[in-house]
């Protein structure tokens, strides 16, 4: 039985300037791995509301599962409540559940629940809030979208609450092997191991360290005992790796 599958739709302006790098994506796809679901695609779309409905819609269809980060915040900018509810053809308003959230937040912070604010209630109609334990403003799963902060630390919070309520699979178990050797070298002969054992993905990836170049192999599956079996094949080709 296959892993369910997920997309990542990455939001906002400041990834694609430059001016923000971004954390969330490294740590989802480590996160969805453990968790048994297999990350398969990555978009980054600006703070545009049609190009963020367009992305939503096409991955939404494609995958078991589509987490965004960025663009939920109280500014002008932060579009992306607005477009997954016309991504996922739904109404958008102010939910009570979410803004008794913000209302003893901001309470508790000696602050003013303003209009400003208040725009993080705003919740596409049935979806699920997904709670936030650092900054209170939810996010919200709406269909198979799952909609959550861009900040790092608490994009992972919330992803933490998010992950025991879904479905996953095995997880993908991996060992790896550095190889003294160019990857023009092994070439040959890993792919007559990865043709031998469909059952496993078997990659290379290349480095250049203190003067010595080689290849780190690695090899993933489900199924630890056929990681184990190829890993012992690859010891066996290559006995001066380490």
């Amino acid at each position: 039985m296959q892993n369910p599958t997920a997309a990542m739709l990455v939001i906002g302006d400041e990834i694609l300037s430059g001016r923000t790098r971004d954390a969330n994506m490294h740590h989802l796809a480590k996160a969805l791995t453990d968790h048994g679901i297999r990350l398969a695609e990555v978009r980054i779309v600006p703070d545009e509301h049609a190009r963020i409905v367009e992305a939503a819609r096409a991955l939404s269809g494609a995958y078991d599962h589509v987490f965004t980060s960025g663009g939920i915040g109280p500014t002008h900018d932060d579009i992306t409540a607005d477009a997954i509810a016309e991504a996922l053809g739904v109404p958008l308003g102010i939910r009570e559940d979410a803004r008794a959230i913000l209302q003893a937040h901001y309470d508790r912070q000696g602050q003013e629940l303003n209009a400003a604010r208040l725009r993080m209630a705003r919740i596409p109609e049935g979806a699920a809030l997904i709670d936030n334990p650092v900054s209170a403003a939810p996010g919200f799963s709406a269909g198979n979208v799952h909609v959550m902060a861009g900040v790092p630390s608490i994009f992972e919070a919330m992803l933490a609450g998010l992950l025991p309520r879904l479905t996953g699979g095995a997880p993908v178990l991996s060992q790896s092997l550095r190889v003294v050797r160019g990857e023009g070298d092994i070439a040959s002969a890993l792919g007559d191991l990865a043709a031998a054992n469909p059952e496993v993905s078997i990659g290379s990836y290349p480095f250049f360290r203190d003067g010595v170049h080689g290849s780190n192999i690695v090899v993933r599956s489900q199924d630890g005992t056929a990681v184990d079996r190829v890993m012992g094949e690859l010891v066996r080709m290559f006995p001066e790796a380490g």
